[in-house]
């Protein structure tokens, strides 16, 4: 087929799969189109690079130069962000107090760079990670925040998996890649297989969400067309997945679809003891498998060599070059001056990278223990809130869960814990709405009884994530001079 027609048909395709996922009674903020738009660049190219007028080439030894198109559209995005959340203001203070964590992280970050090399190339990089926070919190603030999450995962994957699956059969000079030993890798959309590969299975992880809420509710409206919009795009998902290669994401796809399917169940439902239960059983199984040997195995079943195509011995050689165990080379500097090259001529050969390809390494070489601290209590506050989901909605529960344990997991052989990772962006999106979702915003439903499954009809009266009290609204809104902040 050609090229042009394929491009046409894919196109019919995308416009009719958001047609299938329309739900009227799903009203986000517009303002939703910047975490939309902010997501599928992390999750693809930059916009220079669509352009063809890409970032000058990095040079080993010397600090990076950032494309200034691309600076000019973050800035714009980030700029637009800041505006939303300042009429959002007192659920974001509310927020981020209660994600303090997140917040702790992100302050050493910033105070990490007085003992940088590079200060002011690392306060820029910090500049633009808050980017990844203030999308998250105009997710996890809108009035609608379920059906804001629901509009994330499909205007995403509506068009960037297809759009993949476009460019690898029929644009290969855009979607296939060949690496330094010649082997051949389908990137589709994005830069490489891993960074396709993380896109895919966070957007399959929502899509199954969705999947399983339609599949018990129902009296959903317009039912059986979105179900078939979503198993579309599963289909998608899968293909791509195996397309990729990427062991890390199919293995991550398959424990968090797992644990998802594994809280579906009534015997766990609503129930955390079960669930930590879940999560203690998948740990044991894990370490059991280290103690007796059986990595290797697993490794190769997933097409890994058992030294994980090489990584073990990147790690051996940056481990040691960390500058300062206690607070590392200063927020993302690790990688720019002098040191790069010599890292370049201790790995040797073709094996040239700018990653650890392990993000508590990454940290490490970064932040040292204390940020490995921090990450620490990111993801031991999104467990609590995440398993305190289920209470009340344990297929919400399901999916925040998974994303923070598939985090803990893909960061053992990928690097996710850094500005434009979706990777990241997710885990932090996980904490903060699971603190919005437990009432810890101070934004109650004006009932305790149980609420119910998200998706339902029943959903829009009673969910704290999807439809808010005059109380609610409030917190999410400015109020009027004069106005009574509790209407």
């Amino acid at each position: 087929m050609p090229p042009q027609i394929a491009t046409v048909l894919f196109a019919v395709g995308i416009a009719g799969l958001f047609w299938l996922d329309r739900d009227r009674s799903a009203r986000p903020s517009k303002a939703l189109w910047l975490p939309i738009i902010w997501v599928s660049e992390a999750g693809s190219r930059s916009l220079a690079v669509w352009l063809d007028m890409g970032a000058p080439k990095e040079i080993p030894g010397q600090i990076p130069e950032g494309s200034p198109l691309d600076q000019l559209f973050a800035g714009a995005l980030m700029l637009l962000g800041a505006i939303v959340l300042i009429r959002r203001r007192r659920l974001v203070k509310v927020l981020l107090k209660a994600s303090w964590p997140i917040v702790l992280y992100f302050s050493f970050c910033l105070i990490s760079l007085v003992w940088s090399d590079f200060p002011d190339w690392g306060f820029k990089r910090w500049v633009r990670a808050l980017g990844d926070l203030i999308m998250v919190l105009i997710v996890a603030t809108d009035a609608q925040p379920t059906a804001a999450l629901r509009r994330l995962f499909s205007r995403v994957g509506f068009v960037l998996l297809p759009a993949s699956v476009l460019l690898i059969n029929y644009y290969p000079q855009l979607g296939q890649n060949y690496d330094a030993f010649g082997a051949q890798s389908f990137t589709g959309v994005a830069t490489n297989k891993n960074v396709l590969g993380n896109l895919v299975f966070i957007v399959a992880l929502g899509a199954l969400w969705q999947t399983l809420s339609l599949v018990r509710d129902r009296g959903a409206p317009n039912r059986a067309r979105r179900l078939l919009g979503l198993c579309t795009l599963l289909a998608f998902a899968v293909k791509l997945l195996v397309a990729a290669h990427c062991a890390t994401a199919v293995a991550c796809f398959v424990l968090g679809a797992g644990l998802m399917l594994a809280a579906s169940l009534p015997l766990i439902r609503h129930r955390p003891a079960a669930v930590h239960a879940l999560v203690l059983a998948l740990l044991l199984g894990g370490g059991l498998a280290q103690v007796l040997g059986a990595r290797a195995a697993v490794t190769e079943a997933l097409g890994r060599k058992p030294d994980l195509t090489g990584r073990t011995e990147i790690w051996k050689i940056l481990i040691p070059m960390a500058p300062n165990p206690i607070g590392g080379a200063g927020f993302e500097t690790f990688w720019v001056g002098p040191r790069v090259k010599r890292i370049f001529i201790a790995i040797g050969g073709l094996q040239m990278t700018n990653e650890a390809h392990n993000g508590y390494i990454e940290v490490y070489l970064n932040l040292g223990l204390l940020g490995l601290v921090f990450i620490a209590l990111i993801f031991v506050q999104g467990y609590r809130r995440t398993v305190s989901v289920f209470r009340h909605d344990s297929a919400l529960g399901g999916l925040l869960l998974a994303y923070v344990v598939t985090a803990i997991t893909f960061n053992i052989s990928e690097g996710g814990f850094r500005m434009l990772s979706v990777e990241w962006f997710f885990l932090l999106l996980s904490v903060v709405a699971a603190s919005r979702a437990t009432g810890v915003a101070k934004c109650p439903p004006r009932s305790p009884r149980r609420l119910p499954e998200s998706g339902s009809v029943a959903e829009a009266n009673w969910h704290p994530l999807l439809e808010m009290t005059g109380q609610q609204r409030s917190c999410a809104q400015p109020t009027k001079r004069g106005a009574s902040l509790y209407t």
